[in-house]
């Protein structure tokens, strides 16, 4: 089943009435070739509802649907992760978006970390992060979320690391650390309604300045096993135990 997200003033549940507007339009119509009859999934992506539609027409500039019921147990991982990546080489921050939101994470920070080799100016920033949302959008409908990660807006490290200062947990991989008993319980420690921080460095890695910086303001270096793992693989790796952790414990 597809699944589309619109604004929460275009679900009218009162008058089981759903409107789709914009370029889903074109989608729905043109591309997946759509008939009334149809069901489709919605959702606003703020309540972590599913609003189940059938749809009653495809006119040109809007999809009617009528609401059939909505589905209040939600797909969201019970606890906030906010990956702070260290910007990479080439496109690999849009695999590293698609994936991390097909895992579960809340919202993506790119931070301008010392060993970046991607320097990005204002304009090219506001680009980028653009077209990364872009695709946090797309990768929600395909894994059938209920909200939209936001992609933040580019920082410097120490910024990534004030804006992490108020969250549950801050983990930070780092290949120095040890004890993969450490890693485990602390991610086990993990309660519902709880927020974590998970920052991740570019090709390079953080330089020890900034890992030292990272431990005085309270991050938790952990490790990620004995092998070294690409920017890429790294993020993914942390966001696949807390899911599988968080899940296994009926959380």
């Amino acid at each position: 089943m597809y699944q589309f997200f619109v604004d929460p003033s275009r679900i009218d549940v009162p008058g089981r009435r759903v409107e789709i507007v914009g370029e889903d339009v074109n989608h729905i119509r043109n591309v997946l070739r759509m008939k009334p009859g149809e069901e489709i999934s919605v959702s606003n992506g703020t309540d972590g509802r599913e609003y189940r539609c059938g749809i009653l027409s495809l006119e040109k500039d809007r999809i009617l649907c009528e609401l059939r019921f909505v589905k209040e147990e939600g797909v969201e991982l019970p606890v906030k992760v906010y990956l702070f990546q260290g910007i990479p080489k080439a496109d690999k921050m849009e695999l590293i978006v698609q994936k991390a939101v097909e895992l579960g994470v809340y919202s993506i920070i790119p931070v301008a970390c010392r060993r970046c080799v991607v320097k990005l100016d204002p304009k090219k920033a506001e680009q980028k992060t653009a077209r990364w949302q872009e695709i946090a959008r797309a990768a929600a409908g395909q894994s059938r979320r209920s909200l939209i990660p936001q992609v933040a807006r580019v920082c410097g490290f120490s910024q990534a690391l004030e804006t992490a200062a108020s969250m549950d947990l801050r983990l930070i991989p780092y290949e120095m650390a040890e004890g993969m008993d450490h890693t485990r319980e602390l991610i086990d420690s993990l309660k519902p309604g709880q927020s974590v921080a998970v920052f991740i460095g570019p090709e390079g890695g953080f330089d020890e300045a900034e890992i030292r910086e990272a431990q005085e303001k309270g991050m938790e270096p952990v490790t990620l096993g004995k092998r070294i793992l690409r920017t890429e693989t790294a993020g993914m790796t942390v966001l696949s135990w807390i899911l599988y952790r968080m899940e296994d414990r009926g959380l």
